[in-house]
């Protein structure tokens, strides 16, 4: 690694930016934030960037807003140091679900804080598992985009996985879950989803065949879980073996960990760290992978001019 990286952390998710820079062999660079009377951030990178390759680690999560400003307060902080660039490392992008206008005069926040991002000072989006493909297209600079279904799939390879079948949530995952079914060498599944609202949703059939089976069930976030429990509905009518919940980001709002382990049939859940999951919310079913290696060898490519797209050869 050349001397001229500098990572450095909001205060999102310290502990996952620890570790990618333990597998990167560098440290983790000091931030202060300060808040003042008026409740404005201030934020000072406690390190040189002149001249650096600059890498701010911050997952959009709870508190989005406080998280997303003060990840803009640190672009702005890194481009005013004279960073050579500066690349935004995004393991979740919550406004991602903000993708498309499906009602009048709505906003689209995927494409506003992706500018938000730009004008602020990223040179360079490095991001994992996006909500929708076509939020790749609302940043006007280079993205690299990686998902988490090796992770996932290594971790499923160690259960016999005879008589097992992939179902995503809806339609529009369809494609990752078959994607992931080819890893596991399981055919794939899905419902048809209805959406009414940010909590409910009508899952109306399921598409493929899942009477008898072993079923993994893959989405790319789990918020409240309402869209899964609909789901495990119409699994269990359809006498499923078990089943086993598997995603990138484990949001698990509220109390979504408790009722989604507390279902019949649900052997575990599986999620990958991209978002904090906090001690007090964890449950005995829950199994939490890293992608701390994924994002720090993608990081060293980037820095060292290297393919990223590689990594899914």
């Amino acid at each position: 690694m050349r001397e001229e990286i500098a990572v450095f952390s909001g205060s999102a998710h310290p502990e996952l930016a620890a570790e990618i820079c333990a597998h990167l062999d560098v440290p983790l660079l000091p931030v202060r934030t300060s808040r003042f009377a008026n409740d404005c951030l201030e934020v000072q990178l406690q390190a040189n960037c002149r001249e650096r390759d600059v890498f701010l680690i911050q997952p959009l999560v709870p508190p989005v807003q406080e998280n997303l400003v003060e990840l803009l307060l640190m672009l702005d902080a890194a481009r005013g140091a004279s960073a050579a660039r500066t690349t935004v490392v995004l393991p979740h992008y919550a406004y991602a679900r903000s993708d498309k206008k499906d009602a009048p005069r709505i906003s689209i926040g995927g494409r506003l804080v992706a500018d938000l991002l730009v004008s602020a000072g990223a040179d360079r989006v490095l991001a994992m598992t996006l909500h929708s493909p076509q939020v790749h297209g609302f940043f006007s600079v280079p993205v690299d985009h990686l998902h988490a279904l090796r992770e996932l799939a290594n971790y499923f390879k160690r259960y016999d996985l005879t008589d097992t079948v992939v179902v995503s949530p809806d339609l529009g995952n369809a494609k990752e879950a078959a994607a992931f079914a080819r890893m596991l060498g399981t055919p794939v599944a899905a419902g048809a989803k209805q959406r009414f609202s940010d909590d409910r949703v009508k899952i109306s059939a399921v598409i493929g065949d899942v009477v008898d089976r072993h079923v993994i069930v893959l989405d790319d976030e789990i918020a409240k879980g309402s869209t899964v429990i609909e789901l495990m509905d119409h699994l269990r009518e359809q006498k499923v073996r078990s089943i086993r919940l598997a995603c990138t980001h484990g949001l698990f709002s509220s109390d979504a960990l408790d009722r989604l382990s507390q279902q019949d049939g649900v052997l575990e859940i599986v999620c990958t760290n991209t978002v904090p999951i906090p001690a007090d919310k964890r449950v005995p079913k829950l199994e939490v992978l890293s992608v701390a290696p994924a994002l720090a060898e993608a990081m060293r490519r980037i820095h060292n001019g290297e393919s990223v797209s590689a990594l899914f050869g």
